[in-house]
């Protein structure tokens, strides 16, 4: 009984943990929820101020964009809690960048601050 009791603590350990993904898939997400307008997952993605952000561009964007996004990370680059990556979608001609923070252990797009310059 010891035992049983002790595979279903660690199943349910196992069950109720959340797998981390990387800054490079966190951005993928945001992209592909920004144009597909699923708000809810573009939320759980950014930082609050970067959630408005999107919000108020969000309808000023042509129709929601359909097919595969082609996601493509150009170049990135992580220090410590920041991270930066320059990607190519197939929604634009030309390459953007998000900055990542870690929250919670969790990586989120935020706003680039003013003045601060992006490392490529």
């Amino acid at each position: 009984m010891k035992k049983i009791s002790t595979y279903l603590v660690l199943l349910a350990f196992i069950a109720c943990a959340e797998t981390s993904m990387s800054h490079t898939e966190t951005a993928k997400i945001v992209v592909e929820s920004f144009y597909q307008k699923d708000n809810s997952k573009l939320k759980k993605h950014t930082t609050s101020e970067s959630y408005d952000s999107f919000i108020s561009i969000q309808d000023m964007m042509t129709a929601a964009e359909s097919g595969a996004s082609d996601f493509t990370v150009i170049q990135e680059t992580v220090e410590g809690d920041t991270a930066w990556v320059k990607f190519t979608t197939s929604y634009e001609e030309k390459p953007e960048t998000f900055k990542l923070v870690q929250v919670d252990g969790r990586w989120k797009v935020t706003e680039k601050g003013l003045r601060e310059k992006r490392p490529f």
